[in-house]
């Protein structure tokens, strides 16, 4: 229900533009969010979007450099990143919430789909 894509491989300081397309349901009342895993690392949050576009949050890792979005009538989320490091590299991930459910640092994604991968080369 949802795919991610747009990763690719990159040289330190380059930026991409990752997209999630779901299908199957509306996502348009659900906080959106990317996560990311790393080889032998645990999956960690990497930025999340309110249903409104409203509210972001992201991890101190990707402040600033990072900028996630989201495009309600497309069913689309998008997660531009910018000047983007070696240790970003990683498969993204896009999860959604339940409808309704508001943006929060407990905020629980049920819906997930294939990920895309980033490689950094530095």
């Amino acid at each position: 229900q949802l795919q991610a894509s747009g990763g690719g491989l990159v040289q330190a300081g380059a930026s991409l533009t990752l997209s999630c397309a779901a299908s199957g349901r509306a996502f348009s009342r659900s906080t959106m969010g990317w996560f990311r895993q790393a080889p032998g690392k645990e999956r960690e949050f990497v930025a999340a979007i309110s249903w409104s576009g409203g509210t972001t949050s992201y991890a101190d890792s990707v402040k600033g450099r990072f900028t996630i979005s989201r495009d309600n009538a497309k069913n689309t989320l998008y997660l531009r990143m910018n000047d983007l490091k070696p240790e970003d590299a990683a498969v993204y991930y896009c999860k959604a919430s339940r409808p309704g459910m508001i943006l929060t640092p407990r905020t629980e994604y049920v819906y997930w789909g294939q990920g895309t991968l980033v490689t950094v080369s530095s």
